[in-house]
């Protein structure tokens, strides 16, 4: 039988108050972070986390900040700060001993009309250091549909450095919102190299995050996928309440298991 590896969204500022939560409900936890706490992160704290995901077998994902950041920024100076964050980051992740690390593209047709080959040029020279470290810290790098409508400007960076320490997360709300390819067809595409899944669901107008099955999503295809592969990707539930995870986990296993 496939494993299947589920995980909820908290918020590092939520840690200490959801995290049991989690782990009550056999979820590995998503820690989201942002730029201005890895400044300021408790090291006790830190320390702590970590050594409760241990004693419980876990290893946790971590979301890395995307406010204002982009490894295909024109800017040399965004990319720049954009890989002391992404490092950074990482560096906490080694720390909780994850397993993965969720990256945003940081593009979208609005502010870069256009430029998707200029953007691609650059974030294929951004990655391979972090890469590099992430090899290191044994924690796999995804990167995440946001506003893409086609897959492919991803499917170039992720296929382009070819490594297995970097692929792609599938997260189907935003797909639902921006995505121009049916699902099936995202899916096939990004497969070889589909590491990880965000699973929310919405109406198609806002990314409301609701609990799966609460929207208009439709999740065949993504159950046809999954049942032809061997194994599983890594899940995790986007849920912003505990009722709403504990009805997205309910659901997921009916979908998936």
């Amino acid at each position: 039988m496939k494993q299947l590896c589920l995980g909820g969204r908290i918020p590092w500022t939520e840690i200490e108050n959801y995290l049991e939560s989690a782990l009550n409900l056999d979820l590995a936890p998503e820690i989201a972070i942002t730029g201005p706490e890895l400044d300021s992160m408790d090291e006790t704290l830190l320390d702590q986390i970590a050594q409760i995901l241990k004693q419980n077998e876990i290893r946790p994902t971590v979301h890395a900040p995307f406010f204002d950041l982009n490894p295909g920024a024109l800017d040399p100076l965004i990319r720049q700060v954009t890989l002391q964050r992404l490092s950074q980051t990482l560096s906490v992740a080694n720390r909780l001993n994850a397993h993965l690390m969720v990256i945003h593209p940081g593009i979208d047709k609005w502010r870069y009309p256009n430029l998707d080959l200029a953007w691609l040029k650059l974030a294929k020279g951004f990655f391979p250091p972090l890469i590099e470290q992430a090899a290191t810290c044994d924690c796999r790098l995804v990167i995440e549909n946001i506003y893409e409508e086609m897959p492919d400007t991803l499917i170039r960076l992720v296929d382009g450095i070819d490594s297995e320490w970097f692929g792609h997360c599938f997260d189907i709300g935003h797909w639902h919102l921006f995505g121009k390819q049916p699902m099936s067809e995202w899916l096939e595409a990004i497969s070889p190299r589909l590491f990880h899944l965000h699973l929310h669901d919405n109406h198609g107008r806002a990314d409301e995050h609701l609990p799966v099955g609460e929207g208009t999503i439709d999740f065949t295809p993504l159950q046809t996928m999954l049942s032809k592969r061997s194994s599983f990707p890594s899940i995790t539930l986007e849920a912003h309440s505990v009722e709403h995870l504990q009805q997205s986990l309910q659901k997921t296993i009916e979908l998936l298991g």
